[in-house]
């Protein structure tokens, strides 16, 4: 399994039909595939000696775990005012979380790997505790909110690297799914839709221009960050170098001088 366009097609191709289910589907929308995480996975795998089928299966794996722990995080708070539609597709969302859990324990234990169930399973409950720590307590800092968003974001792939001893990514990975949530959180934001990030932002007194201001600033700090961190990756990762700069220039610099304009 060697990354290229072709490959990362057909590894979506087969992650959307490991999760598709005509029931759910009736009901709320099919889960999006993180590209970005896909073209990390599949790089880290690509420098192992691990079997094709191993390589292949690690990477849907992994990304059926993601997929799990991002559709657990579109559920929605209750409220005594809801109408069953909306319950039934609160409850559906909290269901479909647990059956993409479930197609990746079914997935391992094919392949009788219970140190990578461990793994993975370290990883999801490392993760729920940061989220519980991150939208349920107050963080002493603004700083230690980004810190522990940036683990939120990387861990799980991070966690995979060290298990195939292959962490030269890691600081890579940590900086890249920062810098792209800080841009998702962005859109939300111009979008008018509930932050996080935006949230911890405006308890500061500062307003609402002030507000993007810093928000910019910290992009521009964790773009210049990661340009920096990738220019260091092997010679053998240069797929995934020019993937990066690409993504960059198409997220950040492209969406910056519209803005601008």
């Amino acid at each position: 399994m060697n990354t290229s366009e072709v490959n990362l097609k057909q590894l979506k191709q087969k992650i959307a039909s490991q999760v598709r289910h005509p029931f759910l589907a009736k009901f709320i929308p099919e889960p999006v595939i993180d590209e970005d995480k896909l073209v990390i996975l599949s790089s880290i795998m690509d420098h192992t000696t691990l079997s094709p089928v191993k390589k292949e299966q690690y990477v849907i794996t992994t990304m059926l775990v993601q997929i799990a722990l991002d559709t657990h995080d579109l559920v929605t708070l209750t409220d005594d005012d809801d109408e069953k539609e909306t319950i039934r597709t609160r409850q559906l969302t909290v269901l479909a979380g647990d059956y993409y859990s479930g197609l990746y324990y079914y997935l391992l234990s094919q392949l009788n790997d219970i140190p990578m169930i461990r793994t993975l399973a370290g990883a999801i409950k490392e993760i729920n505790e940061l989220k519980m720590e991150l939208y349920y307590k107050d963080v002493d800092s603004f700083q230690e909110f980004l810190i522990s968003l940036k683990k939120i974001e990387s861990l799980l792939i991070q966690r995979v690297a060290s298990y195939v001893q292959k962490t030269t990514i890691n600081d890579m990975a940590g900086e890249w799914l920062l810098a792209k949530r800080l841009i998702d959180e962005k859109t939300s934001y111009q979008e008018g839709k509930f932050s996080p990030l935006i949230d911890r932002l405006v308890r500061k007194p500062e307003s609402s221009g002030q507000v993007m201001v810093s928000l910019e600033q910290m992009l521009q700090k964790h773009i210049t960050r990661l340009e920096a961190t990738v220019s260091q990756l092997p010679i053998h990762f240069n797929w995934l170098k020019s993937y990066i700069h690409t993504a960059i220039h198409h997220k950040f610099y492209e969406k910056h001088i519209v803005e601008e304009g």
